[in-house]
Parts: structure tokens; C-alpha cells; sequence
């Protein structure tokens, strides 16, 4: 299944309406990149085959999808919160070979 997929199903969305997937793109690219800038493995981030990294970017797509979310901040807590988690865990930093 495709993290587009993953994410849609995430968010409630019925896996054939795709009217919402320019949005739900630009916000797994959002916070792919926000991953990577503050230090985790790229690799990890690109293929998000992991499960942390793979709930992160539903989690951060959760906060930020749409204009009324009633638990936006709830969401945006927790995406924090793993964030935090990812950052200082030495599994998901990028290996230095020096």
C-alpha cells in the first residue's frame, strides 16, 4: 500500500476519492522534509516503511488536513511528541562514517 494510501485511510478518507490528494501530497512532503531537517535518516523518511516514521507522517497529515479539525491540537501534540522521540533515538539518525 502506498503511504498516500496509508494516509488516506488515516484520515477517513474512502480510498477512491482522490479529490483530496493534492492536499494530503503536499502535506507527507511537508513533513518529510521537517524529518529530515531536524536530523532523521532520509532514508527512513523516504521510504517510510517504519512503523514510528510512518505514524509521525499520519499524525502530522492529521493535525494539519482540512480547516476544522476538532483535535487538531491533540494531533499536533502528539506528532510533536514523536518527533522529540525520533530526533534523540540513535535508530533513526544518519550514520556517520567518521
Amino acid at each position: 500500500m502506498a503511504l498516500i494510501d496509508d494516509v488516506r485511510a488515516y484520515l477517513r478518507i474512502d480510498a477512491s476519492d482522490t479529490s483530496f490528494d493534492v492536499e494530503i501530497q503536499d502535506l507527507i512532503g511537508a513533513v518529510q522534509m521537517e524529518l529530515i531537517d531536524v536530523g532523521i535518516d532520509p532514508t527512513l523518511v523516504g521510504s517510510a516503511t517504519d512503523s514510528l516514521i510512518k505514524k509521525a507522517i499520519t499524525t502530522y497529515c492529521k493535525a494539519n488536513f482540512g480547516y476544522d479539525t476538532d483535535n487538531a491540537e491533540a494531533f499536533a501534540s502528539s506528532y510533536e511528541n514523536l518527533k522529540i522521540y525520533l530526533m534523540n533515538s540513535g535508530t533513526y539518525q544518519v550514520v556517520s562514517s567518521s
